[in-house]
């Protein structure tokens, strides 16, 4: 047949086996949608920094980023020396040390909890009852004059038995104040703590409902993070996985899963010196939470470490260390999220998340502009990993990582178009680059 020539196309099947075969998997296609509506295309902070009740102020951010501040001061005071202690390659030096002091300068904190769990403990109800309202007030506050942070909100104490009650008034007194003071912020996030049973989610639920009808509410106007901090919600006792159940639960109010380290180490018998985001047994629950959660729109947080940039320089060295190590392993793993327990951890969470968009940013960039204009390259991509560099490079974006206007300048692609590729409909990702 000569070039150019019309090919001739025949079949076999009726048209009717399509229909019908469409027709037997609709109730699947719905399913899939409802259950997998994938990533909910907004901004997901790089942490969640834990004060509690009693300790929030008005300052507490500002506070957070001024002592960390002082801390490179003190220990690391110039690009080189901050690089020598996190072994920065001497490329990355320079502007990783810039937008760390440019972060604490203008936004410290990406997500704060006001603690009224483990942080804050068992106090007398008058006490606690005073302490949420003034932190409805504070939040409420920080959001009207502009010094909030991005995401706030509180940690209740969570649904067993012992502390039920105090929890529920609590998250009540939070809530209501911030109704009373203007209406829920957009940035309002609560964190349920210690879930074990998927029942415990649907209770929550049930009280975010109640409080939404009270006060008129559009339903589901109010979400809520679940935290992992024992065995049982990673396994049942049938052998499946709880988390997968709770997040079914959650009936789309769920918005995260975060580990507690500490709590789950503790329950599997880890001893106090093995207790690390990095043990084997952290590894598994985090795995089976980022399985579980995958394509439902409920991301997935790392946990914190419990050592503490404080003493000597050496010291503050080691410490910084570590954090840096373990968050950069967070992050090849894909957990672009975890918890800063201190202000000093605040330099070390940064100059990670930073150093990782910016060494790979590049590469990234190049690869899908190579992949959106048809240009080829040493490795034939799809649009699944088109999804994966672009959603890389809005991390980036969003954290203060990068700038559009590198970004623009390798891809020529502009936030808008990023958004397109890194949330793709579901059957884009069976195609091919546009």
């Amino acid at each position: 047949m000569g070039q150019g020539a019309q090919e001739k196309v025949a079949t076999s099947l009726a048209g009717a086996v399509s229909e019908e075969i469409s027709a037997s998997l609709a109730p699947v296609d719905a399913e899939l949608e409802r259950r997998y509506p994938g990533d909910p295309a907004t901004r997901q902070p790089v942490h969640t920094v834990y004060v509690p009740g009693d300790v929030f102020a008005a300052d507490t951010i500002r506070s957070w980023g001024d002592q960390a501040l002082a801390a490179l001061d003190e220990h690391a005071p110039g690009a080189v020396s901050f690089a020598a202690v996190l072994g920065l390659a001497d490329e990355l030096a320079e502007p990783v040390h810039a937008r760390v002091r440019a972060k604490l300068e203008h936004e410290p904190v990406e997500d704060l909890r006001v603690d009224f769990e483990d942080g804050y403990g068992p106090r007398p109800d008058a006490e606690e009852d005073e302490a949420a309202a003034r932190a409805a007030r504070l939040v409420s506050e920080a959001y009207e004059k502009g010094t909030a942070a991005p995401y706030m909100g509180i940690r209740m104490k969570c649904m067993e038995a012992p502390v039920r009650d105090r929890g529920i008034r609590t998250l009540d007194i939070f809530l209501t104040g911030l109704m009373e003071a203007g209406g829920l912020p957009d940035g309002l996030v609560l964190t349920l703590p210690k879930v074990t049973y998927a029942e415990q989610v649907t209770a929550m639920v049930r009280l975010l409902e109640e409080f939404e009808k009270a006060h008129e509410l559009e339903p589901g106007r109010i979400g809520f993070e679940i935290q992992i901090e024992t065995s049982q919600a990673i396994l049942a006792t049938d052998g499946t996985a709880t988390v997968a159940r709770m997040i079914q639960a959650a009936e789309g109010r769920a918005t995260g899963l975060h580990y507690g380290t500490f709590d789950y180490s503790a329950c599997l018998g880890v001893s106090a010196a093995h207790q690390a985001s990095d043990h084997p047994a952290a590894d598994h629950a985090k795995a089976i939470m980022q399985v579980a959660a995958a394509g439902t729109g409920v991301r997935v947080s790392d946990g914190s470490t419990n050592v503490l940039p404080v003493g000597p320089t050496s010291q503050v060295h080691d410490a910084w260390r570590l954090h840096y190590g373990l968050t950069r392993r967070a992050l090849a793993r894909a957990y672009y999220q975890g918890w800063d327990m201190h202000p000093r951890h605040l330099p070390t969470r940064y100059a990670a998340v930073f150093a990782y968009y910016r060494e790979g940013f590049e590469q990234a960039a190049a690869r899908l502009a190579r992949y959106v204009n048809r240009t080829g390259g040493n490795v034939m991509d799809e649009p699944a990993t088109a999804k994966a560099l672009s959603g890389y490079l809005l991390r980036g974006l969003d954290c203060g990582a990068l700038d559009i206007a590198e970004v623009a300048r390798v891809t020529g692609l502009t936030r808008t178009d990023l958004e397109g590729y890194a949330a793709p409909r579901r059957g884009d990702l069976t195609g091919s680059a546009k």
